[in-house]
């Protein structure tokens, strides 16, 4: 069985979207794309079947050399079982995601996503929906610092096993 990683945003079409194309590139990089499977999903329904906004595809070609896949769709409770570990961009997402768990059964399997960043401080991915290109380059540099971070918890506390 793969370990299951989900990225929740708000829309799932800039911050998670990127996060789960980030984690794949180095995912396939260490040679582990039958070992760990990522997906993404947002809080709300605004862009269901929507694809990557495309200032945020523009980043991550620009700083990465990578293309960003995948459709938008919506958080639903059942990825509580589907998935091991599911990362917040920010608190409100994160909040968000444990509204829907009122039993408190799958809290353990919320985190934020910058608390696997090491180079960066921030607490938050910041939304770069309404900024200019600068946040979008941002968003990338933190998740890429939060994917490495990620993958090697993954490896060590996971895959080792």
């Amino acid at each position: 069985m793969p370990y299951k990683v989900l990225f929740v945003c708000l829309g799932n079409i800039c911050r998670s979207p990127s996060a789960e194309n980030i984690m794949n590139h180095l995912i396939e990089q260490a040679g582990l794309s039958t070992s760990i499977v990522c997906d993404s999903a947002g809080t709300s329904s605004y862009h269901i079947g929507s694809p990557p906004d495309r200032r945020m595809s523009a980043a991550a070609a620009k700083k990465l050399g990578i293309k960003l896949q995948g459709q938008a769709r919506q958080f639903h409770k059942s990825d509580f079982q589907d998935f091991d570990l599911i990362l917040a961009m920010d608190r409100q997402n994160y909040q968000n995601i444990l509204i829907l768990d009122p039993t408190q059964h799958y809290h353990d399997k919320v985190r934020l996503m910058c608390s696997y960043c090491s180079k960066h401080t921030l607490k938050e991915v910041p939304d770069p929906y309404y900024g200019g290109l600068e946040g979008f380059n941002q968003v990338i540099d933190l998740l890429v610092d939060a994917c490495e971070g990620l993958l090697q918890n993954i490896i060590s506390q996971q895959l080792e096993t």
